[in-house]
Order: structure tokens, then C-alpha cells, then sequence
């Protein structure tokens, strides 16, 4: 597509006319692997079915704005279907010694192994992030959550929680689209290995990957109604939310819609998790490796086109390394391969709708707006799809919108300190608390430094690293509760 051109123009400044020779042909994964149907139906108790409403829409690959496929709308009447069948399967699902409950989890996770290339495929059409990221990231994740959870199922009475936890019941589960899979993953294989059903909605714009999931259980033989897709917009979700049978509501998303569903399910006895937005800080000391550190800015905040509630957008660089920083980070973006994201050397792939690119565009033009200075590397984007080039903003203060809002797309606001207190102070003058990344070689900063972040997760010479042992979550408007680890059945046990 681009590729052939991108790997020229981001060519840095100057570079000899025989570095050409070491430019990447293009390498595209097939398509074929992956079969999409045109037309996908509700996956309640057990089988697919049209939606009450005979509504559908649209699923559109973003890095080429073509029409994937047409997906049923849910309503009130299929999230009731979906909610019954779900309370059904519950009485059977919760009686199930944790010993059977793994074994079914296990297999989950070895065929999503099997499949892997297949969900590879079609997560980076439906979604627009690089084939390398879904397949060298994002599925061996997925598989590793199912797996490590199977082997929670039947230790539950040695996870701290009391000698025999119950399940809640019926969850309600809510998954964004920058990691439709994975934020799968999270939520249900916790839930399953506790002994609860589910009832999940993917989001609108990536819901093929959670249908595909959905098919993955019927080959390893879960019980009918155990796990429920039900796709639709917000107001399918909205019903979810509501409905008088869900026992427990995770979600992870916006903070607006989080706060909404805080509000809504205040005073009730329902259960809730939310892992909402992020504005994280990635602080660099003067004696950080500036190679490494470089490669960890990248990272932090051009992974998945920055389309992460845990990206390291806000860097705060020590003033003494300030501009060694910068000159090095501009090289290292200069690098970067924008284009087909099918293409196994693309870095970075397409912005996941027409909607939130014209998000990340009104806030850039803010931050010009607003005083900052902007740069991007020169680059060609394809004609078609939605893209946003890689772009630092320098020249930033706290009061900039820049540095206060989450942006979430390929944009690195890079502000200065001079001291350790500083460096906290800043990291903490945010409305949110996901995470922060610090970079030095001293152990004693590392420790000293972390114990004041307010932040869920903090990480030391290395970003956006995951482990299904982890938990993750944040403070303050970043949400409650945690995903992941020992920590993350919690939220699915009766305590």
C-alpha cells in the first residue's frame, strides 16, 4: 500500500542515498486466512440468532474504510433473552467442581492458540493496529489469561478470599475497541473460572472478534448460555447496565460512560468494576539509558496509535537531558513505518474510526492553539482509512489541554523538571491515576519515586509490559477494582 513510500520519507534528514538499499519491501499477512461472513446474528444461549428488532449495522475495516460485515443490534428484549439465558446456565455452570470448570477454560485457551493467525488477521482488520502487534502481542496474551485462570478454578479457596468463595451470579461485561480480545480475555476467564456465566457486548466498531470467540466455545464444548455476545451500541450496553438480573457490571472504557455507570448503579447491590481512561506520566532522569528510554517512550505512547488507557502520553524529561531526549526520540520517530497494517512491517496501523480521529485532530489543533509547538516526521498517509501521523507537542505546560486530556491516539505531550519532587508532582497533577513509567538506573529512585505516584500500575525501565499475573487498575478517575492476577477474581466472588 504505503509502505514502499513511508519507508522513504521517514528516511531521517540527510541519511545516504545507499540506505535505500535497506528498505523494507512490503510483507502483507493474508487475508484469506480469515473467513468473514456477511452478515452476523446474536450468539445467546448457545446459538446465533437474529436480533428481535431486525436491526443491524455496519463493522468497517478502518485502515481502508470497506465494509467487513453487518452485525445484528441487540435491544431490550435480546438482553433480556441473553440475561435469562445466562441465569439459567448459572445453577448448573456454579455446581461444576473448579477441576471441570479448568478443563474447559483450558481448552479455550489452546484453541485460541490454534486459531491464532485466523484472530490475527481479523482483529487488525476490524480494529486497524499493526498484524505484529495482534499477532505477537495481543493473542499470546489472550491465550496465557485463559490458561492462567484454568488454573485458579479450582484453587479459589487459597486465593485469600475466605476457604470457599460462591460466584456472584450473571456478569454483565462491557469491552472497548482498542483491545477487543484481550479486554475479552479479562473479563471472562475470571468470571468462568469463578463459576459465573456471562453476558458480554464487544463495542460497535470491533465486534467480529468477540463473534468469532463466540464460536470458539461451541468447538470446546461450553455449556449453553455459560458465555453470551450480544452486540450493539451504547444503548445496548445501557441496557445491560440496567437490567434487574445482572449480579455484577465490569466495564472499561470512557470515564464519562464509567462515571454514568457509577451514577446509574449507586444504591443498588450491584457489583462493579470500571478501568476507565488514563493520561499517564513516563518520567526520564538524567541517568536514565537514553537508547532504552527512547525505545520505551515509543512504546508507551505509539503503540496501538496510542489508542491505550494506560499510554505514557504526558513524558516529563529531567531539564539536564532535555534536548538529548528530544533529538533522540525525533530520530526514532522518523523510523516508524505508517501504512497497511496487515503488512508485518507497519508500525503504526489506523486510527479505529472516523469519529475518534476527528477527536485526536480537534485536541491537536487545541494544543497549537493553545501555544505549544508541534512536529510530526514527514510522512506519506494512505489515501484511504482513517490516520493521524505520530506527533510530539513541546513547549507544554500543565494548563495546556494537551497535557490535562486524554487524547488517546499517537500523540506525546513532553514537558520538564528538574528535581525528583517535581517530577512526582507533575506525574500526580492529573485527574487520572492508571499508570507511570519511571527510567533510571538507580534502584533507591526507582522505589523512592514509585511509592508516591499516584498511579494503578508503575512501571521501571520498560512500558506497557503485561502479565496475566498482574493486577491491573487505577485511581481516582482511572476507575476501581483490578483486573488481572490473584486480584482480579475478587471481583467476580462473593466476599
Amino acid at each position: 500500500m504505503a509502505s514502499e513510500n513511508v519507508a522513504h520519507t521517514n528516511a531521517p534528514t540527510g541519511a545516504p542515498k545507499k540506505a535505500d538499499a535497506f528498505a523494507y519491501a512490503p510483507a502483507p499477512e493474508s487475508r484469506s486466512l480469515v473467513d468473514i461472513a456477511p452478515s452476523y446474528g446474536l450468539f445467546i444461549d448457545g446459538e446465533f440468532g437474529d436480533a428481535a428488532g431486525g436491526k443491524v449495522f455496519k463493522t468497517v475495516s478502518p485502515s481502508t474504510e470497506e465494509v467487513l460485515s453487518e452485525v445484528a443490534q441487540a435491544g431490550a428484549e435480546d438482553v433480556d433473552r441473553a440475561v435469562g439465558a445466562a441465569r439459567k446456565a448459572f445453577e448448573k455452570w456454579s455446581a461444576l467442581p473448579g477441576s471441570e470448570r479448568a478443563k474447559y477454560l483450558f481448552r479455550i485457551a489452546r484453541i485460541i492458540q490454534e486459531r491464532s493467525r485466523e484472530l490475527a488477521v481479523l482483529e487488525t482488520l476490524d480494529n486497524g493496529k499493526p498484524i505484529k502487534e495482534t499477532r505477537d502481542f495481543d493473542l499470546p496474551t489472550v491465550a496465557a489469561h485463559f490458561f492462567y485462570y484454568a488454573g485458579w478454578a479450582d484453587k479459589l479457596g487459597h486465593a485469600g478470599y475466605g476457604a470457599d468463595p460462591r460466584p456472584l451470579g450473571v456478569a454483565g461485561q462491557i469491552i472497548p475497541w482498542n483491545f477487543p480480545l484481550m479486554m475479552l480475555a479479562w473479563k471472562i476467564a475470571p468470571a468462568l473460572a469463578t463459576g459465573n456465566t456471562v453476558v458480554l457486548k464487544p463495542a460497535e466498531t470491533t465486534p467480529l472478534s468477540a463473534l468469532f470467540f463466540a464460536d470458539i466455545c461451541r468447538q470446546a464444548g461450553l455449556p449453553k448460555g455459560v458465555v453470551n455476545i450480544i452486540t450493539g451500541d451504547g444503548a445496548t450496553g445501557a441496557e445491560l447496565v440496567a437490567h434487574p438480573d445482572v449480579n455484577k457490571i465490569a466495564f472499561t472504557g470512557s470515564t464519562g460512560v464509567g462515571k454514568a455507570i457509577a451514577r446509574q448503579l449507586a444504591g443498588t447491590d450491584k457489583r462493579t468494576t470500571l478501568e476507565l481512561g488514563g493520561k499517564g506520566a513516563n518520567i526520564v532522569f538524567d541517568d536514565a539509558p537514553i537508547d532504552q528510554a527512547v525505545e520505551g517512550i515509543v512504546t508507551g505512547i505509539f503503540f496501538n496509535q496510542g489508542q491505550v488507557c494506560c499510554a505514557g502520553s504526558r513524558l516529563l524529561v529531567q531539564e539536564s537531558v532535555h534536548d538529548e531526549v528530544l533529538d533522540a526520540l525525533k530520530r526514532r520517530l522518523s523510523s516508524l513505518r505508517i501504512g497497511d497494517p496487515l503488512d508485518k512491517n507497519t508500525d503504526l496501523g489506523a486510527i479505529n474510526s472516523a469519529e475518534q480521529l476527528a477527536r485526536i485532530r480537534a485536541l491537536a489543533e487545541t494544543g497549537e492553539a493553545e501555544g505549544a509547538e508541534r512536529w510530526s516526521p514527514a510522512c506519506e498517509l494512505p489515501s484511504a482509512g482513517y490516520w493521524f501521523a505520530p506527533t510530539l507537542f513541546t513547549n507544554v505546560t500543565q494548563a495546556h489541554t494537551v497535557a490535562r486530556d486524554e487524547i488517546f491516539g499517537p500523540v506525546l505531550s513532553v514537558l520538564t523538571f528538574r528535581t525528583p519532587e517535581e517530577a512526582v508532582a507533575k506525574a500526580n497533577n492529573s485527574q487520572y491515576g492508571l499508570s507511570a513509567g519511571i527510567w533510571t538506573e538507580k534502584g533507591s529512585r526507582i522505589l523512592a519515586v514509585a511509592s508516591k505516584l499516584r498511579a494503578g500500575v508503575v512501571w521501571a525501565n520498560t512500558f506497557n509490559k503485561f502479565d496475566p499475573t498482574s493486577p491491573f487498575g487505577g485511581y481516582k478517575e482511572s476507575g476501581h477494582g483490578r483486573e488481572g492476577g490473584r486480584h482480579g477474581l475478587e471481583a467476580y466472588l462473593d466476599v
